[in-house]
């Protein structure tokens, strides 16, 4: 069986298996490909890590039916979790979307589309080029506490400086 060929589930276990069979450091590398292979076997948009965050170290040294029966095992593992995971984004992003015209600032809705396409911002990059949307560094540290005195942004590093911001 060709790994573009046959159910989503097989397919990413193959490719699994052939990654580790032909690279067997390369752990990350095949279940990375492989929540590829399945997300594109399912038709979704985006990977998502259900293999990455279900399969076992043990189960990546098995093959055939037995990694096939493992893959099933984790995704069932796996999912609820990530589900909870995504609903959670998806509330925190619609609140987001939400305060947004709330927002004084004139390119506001451009940084918080930046916001939103990225796992964490800092204030620096809306203001710098290539992503930057306009505002001075000092606007930009203010855009992102205002953002989070909202509760709509969280600050990720817990530090006084070089924080890093996200959804």
């Amino acid at each position: 069986m060709k790994s573009g060929q046959g159910a989503p589930i097989p397919r990413a276990a193959k490719v699994i298996e052939t990654v580790i069979a032909e690279a067997p450091r390369a752990e990350t590398t095949a279940l990375i490909l492989g929540d590829a292979v399945l997300a594109d076997g399912l038709g979704w948009d985006h990977v998502i890590p259900l293999l990455a965050t279900g399969l076992t170290r043990r189960a990546l040294g098995a093959t055939g039916a037995e990694l096939r029966d493992a893959c099933h095992r984790a995704i069932l593992r796996s999912a609820p979790d990530t589900l909870g995971l995504a609903a959670d984004l998806a509330r925190r992003a619609a609140r987001l979307r939400a305060v947004t015209p709330k927002l004084r600032a004139k390119p506001a809705a451009a940084a918080v589309a930046l916001f939103l396409t990225r796992d964490a911002i800092a204030p620096l990059a809306l203001s710098t080029p290539p992503d930057g949307v306009g505002l001075s560094d000092r606007a930009a540290r203010r855009f992102c506490d205002r953002l989070v005195d909202l509760g709509v942004v969280r600050e990720l590093t817990g530090r006084d400086s070089f924080r890093l911001y996200g959804v």
